[in-house]
């Protein structure tokens, strides 16, 4: 991973949550995820200690109970 002062690039910070490049990207987009920007180049940044206060965070959340579908009857048409 590439550091830069603290930051990540948009596929070290992905790899970093275990999510793809356009997961984030939307995440961003969404404000689920605050974004930076490089001032050289404008490349999407992400702040390591914000990343990681995230994941802490979705260890905390409860999981979701698996959906059970029951079976329905097939009508003849």
């Amino acid at each position: 991973m590439e550091r830069l002062d603290g930051y990540l690039r948009i596929k070290d910070a992905a790899a970093f949550l275990g999510v793809s490049p356009n997961t984030l990207r939307n995440w961003g987009r969404d404000g689920k995820v605050p974004e930076h920007r490089h001032p050289v180049n404008n490349y999407r940044l992400y702040k390591e200690t914000e990343l990681s206060r995230l994941l802490r965070l979705a260890e905390q959340r409860p999981k979701s109970a698996p959906v059970h579908r029951s079976p329905v009857a097939h009508r003849p048409g």
